[in-house]
């Protein structure tokens, strides 16, 4: 499985890798981007199984970035993981078609929850 992580901050980007390792996620591949353009692009390039996207990122934010993707045919799952989960941001973000959405700070176990709910299997 191929997971692409978005995020503006390298350093956040490696805590989510790490935390996917934490939480039995560890074989699969990773791909990386740093705002939502790169993350559009790399998602047609390539055609990861699952999205793990931050919400405010330069060039394009991630819900934007979703909503490009959703427009243009694809149904990768998508989730988000943000500083920010208030309850008008997960119904934004699940009315765009995301899958979940995780708060930072986060633990291993919301990670495997969240892939858990959607299918996604260590």
């Amino acid at each position: 499985m191929k997971i692409l992580i978005a995020d503006d901050s390298r350093v956040m980007r490696q805590i989510v890798v790490r935390t996917l390792r934490q939480a039995g996620h560890g074989s699969h591949e990773i791909v990386e981007a740093e705002n939502g353009r790169q993350l559009c692009e790399m998602a047609l390039a390539e055609r990861p199984d699952l999205i793990l996207s931050d919400w405010n990122m330069p060039e394009m934010n991630g819900i934007d970035a979703l909503d490009q993707l959703r427009g243009s045919g694809s149904a990768i799952p998508f989730g988000f993981v943000t500083s920010e989960g208030s309850p008008e941001m997960r119904e934004r973000a699940e009315a765009a078609g995301a899958l979940f959405l995780i708060a930072k700070p986060f633990t291993p176990e919301a990670f495997g929850d969240a892939l858990g709910l959607a299918g996604i299997t260590p």
